[in-house]
């Protein structure tokens, strides 16, 4: 059974940092491009970060470029989001995405920036 799990979700002050973790199950982990997405209250799905599957290539999306940082450790079959300078705007639910041969989602964790 193929699972995707976040955590690390939270309320954070403005400036603040948090580390998302996406746990992954039932499927070969390394053979994916692991990927980040967030949905805003109202918004569109966004993508946010992407990796490739030996984690030799990362991309982001430019509101998040220089603050946010994809890493990924296939012996654990993890994926992190490491977000730094985080501001209200950065407020989503957070979702981690497998991309290969099929797409897996994972159910999404709570980022909440705020004062």
């Amino acid at each position: 059974q193929v699972q995707l799990v976040e955590s690390g979700g939270g309320l954070v002050q403005p400036g603040g940092s948090l580390r998302l973790s996406c746990a992954a199950s039932g499927f070969t982990f390394s053979s994916y491009a692991m990927t980040w997405y967030r949905q805003a209250p109202g918004k569109e799905r966004e993508l946010v970060a992407y990796i490739t599957n030996a984690g030799g290539s990362t991309k982001y999306a430019d509101s998040v470029k220089g603050r946010f940082t994809i890493s990924r450790d296939n012996a654990k079959n993890t994926v992190y989001l490491q977000m730094n300078s985080l501001k209200p705007e950065d407020t989503a639910v957070y979702y981690c995405s497998a991309r290969g041969y099929y797409t897996y989602w994972g159910q999404g964790t709570q980022v909440t920036v705020s004062s």
